[in-house]
């Protein structure tokens, strides 16, 4: 994997059911490199700390490759990278083989895998169609968030090096397609539950659904 784009946000005023807020989805590449801290990327905007941002969401990642498929469904959007409010665009990011859990060296940071990117109604603003929603978690590829175990700084260019892989068999797509099913894999949901890379918050969810 390697990075293509490194990608930062300001606030931007949106309206929303007849209210104002802001959202920092609004991303643009930028010419310089990025530093990941331990709950966000230094000059990034994040509105909503309650949903963005914080130990287990301090980075989102997207794939290059998922660019060509949603700019043949959305032709008439201004496409440049960072669209998906992600940070870093990256080369050879695929989720059904990137497994949670793993940690790598990237500039001089250190990141582990931890969970995919769930869409809100502020993606629908920012590609000006509320269905992309539904047509995000339908195509399965919602690109990855990391948590930042040494920060650092990110350049366009560098590598993402394996460290140490997951002990777990538990791939980014698995857990995505797990968090919408109806009839969740029993297999997949204890393999969720044993994976301490994903936060506290989302197994006990699991938990619950499984209790009930």
């Amino acid at each position: 994997m390697r990075i293509i784009s490194t990608n930062l946000g300001k606030p931007t005023p949106i309206t929303w059911n007849g209210e104002q807020t802001t959202t920092g989805i609004y991303k643009y590449p930028v010419n310089e490199p990025i530093f990941l801290n331990k709950e966000t990327v230094n000059l990034d905007n994040v509105s909503n700390r309650s949903v963005h941002g914080g130990e287990f969401k301090a980075c989102y990642l997207f794939s290059t490759e998922q660019y060509p498929y949603w700019q043949a469904k959305y032709p008439d959007l201004e496409w440049e990278w960072g669209m998906f409010g992600e940070n870093l665009t990256v080369e050879g990011l695929d989720e059904k083989t990137l497994k949670i859990g793993n940690i790598y060296k990237v500039g001089s940071a250190l990141v582990q895998v931890t969970q995919p990117r769930e869409p809100c109604f502020k993606l629908g603003i920012r590609f000006k169609d509320q269905n992309i929603l539904k047509e995000f978690i339908d195509h399965g590829y919602p690109g990855t968030y990391v948590r930042v175990l040494e920060i650092g700084e990110v350049h366009t260019g560098d590598e993402f090096e394996l460290v140490e892989e997951s002990s777990s068999s538990l791939t980014t797509h698995q857990f995505y397609d797990l968090l919408y099913s109806r009839k969740k894999d029993p297999e997949t949901v204890q393999l969720a539950l044993e994976n301490e890379a994903l936060p506290e918050r989302k197994r006990a969810k699991l938990k619950r659904f499984i209790a009930n």
